[in-house]
């Protein structure tokens, strides 16, 4: 039985709700790989490098992403890798939209 949620009882998670966060863990979890690397995501992003390190290290901290270090075709290399924690955070936040989504068009989802 699917448990009833209703608007009221919405609380968005504050770590993914921030605009760079929420952009990263999407990032990430629509990527055709499990990781991508940090040039990767500032380009895509359109971020700076000290503002995705901020980030970055905000989500690894909450155990939402792990970040690796380390030497690809030698040179040095910094991977992201969304967690299991991580892929559960993003779409626990896409259900709460949904819901929020469907309450402002009057519908009982």
């Amino acid at each position: 039985m699917r448990e009833e949620r209703k608007l009221g009882d919405i609380e968005l998670d504050r770590l993914v709700h921030e605009r760079a966060r929420l952009m990263i863990l999407t990032h990430l979890a629509s990527g055709p790989g499990a990781e991508a690397g940090f040039t990767e995501l500032k380009d895509a992003l359109g971020l700076s490098a000290g503002n995705l390190s901020v980030q970055l290290k905000t989500l690894e901290e909450a155990g939402y992403v792990v970040i690796e270090k380390r030497f690809k075709d030698k040179r040095p290399w910094t991977g992201v890798a969304l967690t299991v924690a991580g892929r559960k955070a993003i779409e626990a936040y896409l259900k709460d939209l949904e819901i929020i989504v469907a309450s402002l068009r009057g519908s009982k989802e």
